[in-house]
């Protein structure tokens, strides 16, 4: 940017170009993306609960005579603006929300400081979270939380894998009554399986056929 008698006549572009000493001056602005972190900052948020979140936020300048004219220094005013911003920004949800949105809190908060730094010849171009710090019994308590959801989930799963497990046995047990035999043979796999080592024990079997024929002389005696 040029200024002639103090006055702001044009805006050079990049390269060599030559100005008139005493008469002009020259103001450098740097158009390249540029980074601004911002510091921690503690907030209540819609919960009433504190904590604290710092952010980085990337902007170029577009327009460098409103960067120059319409700001004394933008580069501080955008790093206190945004600070500003991300406490308000912050105050206005819940911690779930925080927690688990913060690309779009972090988009909400672009559009907050872009729409105020627009008029400055600012573009910012992104806005990233990058912790949430929370208090040690806020912690706490989330965890103990998301032991309990998973303890939850356990308990679940494994009463769907017994009702799966206990549907296939009762499918096979029935298909094993319709076999003459097939129980008594199953029996003796179980029991094999139970005690490797047949040697030290005496097993007398019954047909499991023979329950039946009990069953139906009971009724005929009765």
């Amino acid at each position: 940017m040029t200024f002639t008698l103090g006055r702001y006549s044009h805006t050079k572009e990049p390269g060599l170009r030559f100005i008139w000493p005493i008469f002009q001056t020259m103001e450098l602005v740097d158009i390249r993306v540029q980074t601004i972190d911002i510091p921690r900052q503690e907030t209540i948020n819609k919960d009433n609960v504190p904590v604290g979140v710092n952010a980085v936020l990337y902007f170029h300048v577009e327009s460098p005579s409103k960067a120059i004219l319409e700001v004394s220094d933008y580069h501080f005013a955008v790093s206190h603006y945004a600070q500003g911003a991300l406490r308000d920004t912050i105050g206005q949800v819940d911690l779930d929300t925080l927690l688990s949105e913060r690309s779009r809190i972090a988009n909400s908060l672009k559009e907050v400081i872009d729409e105020a730094t627009t008029p400055w010849g600012i573009n910012v171009s992104a806005v990233k979270i990058q912790d949430i710090e929370l208090p040690a019994e806020m912690r706490r308590a989330m965890a103990q939380q998301a032991e309990a959801e998973r303890a939850k989930r356990a308990v679940i799963i494994k009463a769907g894998g017994e009702k799966i497990a206990s549907e296939n046995l009762s499918q096979a047990a029935e298909i094993l009554s319709k076999v003459p035999g097939g129980l008594t043979i199953r029996t003796l796999q179980t029991i094999e399986k139970i005690n490797p080592d047949p040697s030290k024990t005496v097993i007398f079997l019954l047909p499991t056929e023979l329950q039946g024929v009990l069953e139906k002389l009971t009724k005929k005696e009765g």
